[in-house]
């Protein structure tokens, strides 16, 4: 593990330590009823996962740990490393420590063979510098109250039940839907180990921000659930009669009726104005479904962020959506090994072979920059004409039509 400054020392957290660790991680990230923090929930990072850096005196001063995530990718999946919990105490900060905390997270994950690492950044402008581009958007819809729908045909046939969500009951059902619904798309991460998922769907009392307890709406066929949501409402009067909003936490639906009637149930709930949704792709079917998506208030936000641990091998585990043989010209300052010549040449069934290259470069460009393509989200030739990416005109076109993928990543919860 990397040292960092004089003074400090890098540990992996022993269990022993685990409620020190978190202590300061609130710190770091004051938040209120976050399950992240909460006592009364598991603590979600496998043994072995939590690392410290530790002060002169003994006491921790700044963590991290990771998630062993499978990362969906166009095609394929990847061995990833999910980085969270970072955060120096206040106290300790502006002494490198952030920057030796990330070298040893990315010296660790190589070692348990994940060849991509994956976080949500609470400060975009700092995960650039550790080369993680952001390789994701997503897209959060405020509607209003019976927001009209285009029709499906199917969706008359569906029935919908709402209970009180019961975490002991219906987390495998939310949980299979989730799974089920995201299957294809990259970034959709599923909620592993158990205990991470546990604390996703927890419902805390101080984290409610005055909403109910969690309800879940299903869609049915007979028996077979089509479709799934998380849901709250908030009582709210205005001059006129109740303003409830609808704050939806999770909606998870297997085909295009189910997602319909799913929708259209959410937004015709009593007693309320305006339904809110969690993160969505920006391709998701709400969106095409829309009659009139004008009164529909939108909120952009960069989504999954990723960053090459081991580019040949991350580069061969995802298809591509035409042949290309292209030498990227390649920069990594973090992980030397990254950086250099690698010929990228992707056969007609989408499949790749990735090796060392003395050919002059086609495309010259940095690792973050190779991470905001990864998925399939981003374009070379909008990063080219940012200056981002140096290239002729056909090799950075080609170059974007091949990294391209057909649905567009996301993953709608954060870790």
């Amino acid at each position: 593990m990397t040292d960092p400054a004089v003074g400090y020392r890098t540990l992996v957290v022993p269990p022993e330590r685990l409620r020190e660790f978190r202590e300061v991680a609130s710190l770091a990230f004051p938040m209120l009823g976050d399950p992240l923090l909460d006592d009364s929930l598991p603590f979600a990072l496998p043994a072995g996962r939590a690392v410290a850096v530790e002060s002169a005196d003994g006491a921790i001063v700044a963590t991290h740990g990771s998630y062993p995530f499978t990362l969906p990718v166009p095609g394929g999946a990847v061995p990833c490393a999910g980085l969270t919990w970072v955060g120096v105490r206040p106290d300790h900060r502006r002494r490198g420590l952030m920057a030796s905390m990330l070298r040893t997270h990315v010296e660790r994950s190589l070692e348990r063979g994940e060849v991509v690492s994956a976080l949500f950044a609470a400060e975009a402008a700092i995960y650039g510098r550790f080369g993680y581009g952001s390789a994701a958007d997503d897209v959060r819809l405020t509607l209003p109250r019976r927001a009209a729908l285009r029709d499906v045909a199917g969706s008359a046939d569906l029935t919908v039940d709402l209970v009180r969500f019961d975490a002991a009951v219906h987390t495998a059902t939310v949980e299979d839907l989730y799974v089920r619904a995201g299957a294809g798309r990259p970034g959709w991460l599923a909620r592993t180990p158990p205990e991470l998922l546990t604390r996703v769907l927890a419902d805390l009392p101080a984290a409610r921000g005055g909403y109910e307890p969690l309800l879940l709406a299903t869609v049915r066929r007979g028996d077979d659930v089509r479709g799934a949501a998380l849901l709250a409402r908030q009582e709210q009067w205005g001059a006129s009669g109740p303003e409830y909003p609808v704050r939806v936490r999770q909606a998870s639906a297997l085909d295009a009726a189910a997602t319909h009637r799913l929708w259209t149930f959410l937004l015709d709930l009593d007693l309320t104005a305006t339904v809110s949704t969690p993160a969505l792709a920006v391709d998701d079917p709400l969106l095409h479904l829309l009659e009139d998506p004008r009164p529909t208030q939108r909120r952009l936000g960069d989504n999954l962020w990723v960053r090459l641990l081991d580019v040949p091998a991350a580069l061969g585990a995802r298809r591509y959506a035409t042949p290309v043989d292209v030498v990227l010209d390649l920069s990594d300052t973090l992980l030397p090994a990254n950086a250099g010549r690698w010929r990228l040449e992707v056969d007609a069934a989408g499949a790749a072979q990735v090796s060392r290259t003395d050919a002059r470069g086609d495309l010259r460009l940095d690792v973050r920059e190779l991470g905001a393509l990864y998925l399939g989200g981003r374009s070379a030739s909008a990063l080219a004409a940012a200056g981002l990416v140096d290239g002729e005109r056909d090799v950075v076109d080609r170059v974007t039509v091949a990294f391209t993928s057909p649905l567009a990543p996301v993953c709608p919860w954060i870790f």
